[in-house]
């Protein structure tokens, strides 16, 4: 997916679900291959009141190759 700045910005903040449909937390961050301005990975808070101040140190990077399907929310495919 070849991205630009709003895209990335109308995914900070987007809820990411597991296959399950369970919420697993909030895009945190995107990270872009430079060269190939396309997406790599999402970063995921794991949520909290300590994240929310800016405390907690708990996040996940998802592939992007596990994603499902952006929309209001993220789906991610199934863990192999």
């Amino acid at each position: 997916m070849v991205i630009n700045l709003r895209l990335i910005e109308d995914i900070i903040g987007k809820e990411v679900l597991d296959d399950s449909a369970m919420i697993i937390g909030r895009v945190k961050d995107v990270e872009v291959n430079a060269e190939t301005n396309k997406i790599e990975a999402f970063v995921i808070g794991k949520g909290g009141i300590s994240e929310s101040l800016g405390l907690s140190g708990s996040e996940e990077i998802i592939p992007f190759e596990r994603i499902k399907e952006i929309g209001d929310k993220i789906l991610l495919e199934s863990e192999l």
